[in-house]
């Protein structure tokens, strides 16, 4: 069997705003600059942001990728089942505050997710040297994928922090993010682009409109 060689991931090449696992794994459907950018448009994308954001380190990524490529069916479901999982867990970042249909879904999909997802949870020393506490599967690596996600959903749900879950306020942003400000009045994902955005269109809205300068009439000389 060949070696299969996959690059480390880069955390820059996802937009993580959210201040939440749950809310960025939301914002994997994200659209900039009017282009669609879903990080889970494929199994190997989704492993990525998986890796980037610190759900599965390196190696867990290159062993889960090989199994992929043995079981690509598995592969499949698994993805779909993220998908579900997002579709889920956006309608509670969306109206979870005021729908008790959206927090009723989701807490059906977070306890699917966690009934099915067999392992323990660790205390680990990442490389850098800080403590993070993860999720060790101990049965099938493709369901306990989404575990860690719904995780962070159920503890959301338990500090009560969905009245402090916003939209970005830049009707073209899809993204979502925790509002942990003192005075709650957060309204960007993100001040340098999407506030930046708007401040340029305020701006541009107060400066004067702009006409040309009258013509210049000439009187005929009338001989005296």
């Amino acid at each position: 069997m060949s070696a299969l060689v996959i690059a480390p991931s880069d955390r820059r090449t996802f937009v993580f705003v959210g201040d939440r696992l749950w809310l960025d794994f939301v914002n994997t459907d994200d659209i900039e600059l009017g282009v669609r950018r879903d990080a889970l448009r494929d199994f190997g994308t989704m492993l990525e942001w998986l890796a980037a954001v610190g759900v599965i380190d390196h190696d867990r990524r290159v062993a889960i990728m090989r199994r992929a490529e043995q079981q690509p069916a598995g592969a499949t479901a698994a993805l779909l089942d993220a998908r579900r999982v997002r579709s889920a867990l956006r309608a509670l970042a969306e109206h979870g505050a005021v729908s008790n249909d959206a927090r009723t879904d989701a807490v059906g999909e977070i306890n699917r997710v966690l009934g099915r997802s067999a392992g323990t949870r660790r205390l680990e020393l990442s490389p850098e040297g800080s403590y993070t506490r993860n999720f060790v599967a101990g049965g099938d690596a493709f369901a306990a994928l989404m575990m860690p996600i719904v995780d962070d959903g159920a503890d959301s749900l338990i500090a009560g922090e969905l009245g402090r879950v916003r939209c970005c306020n830049d009707p073209r942003c899809r993204r979502v993010f925790l509002d942990s400000t003192k005075n709650g009045r957060r309204r960007w994902c993100d001040m340098a682009t999407c506030g930046n955005r708007a401040k340029a269109a305020r701006h541009r809205a107060r400066e004067p409109m702009r006409t040309s300068p009258a013509p210049t009439t000439f009187r005929p000389l009338i001989a005296s």
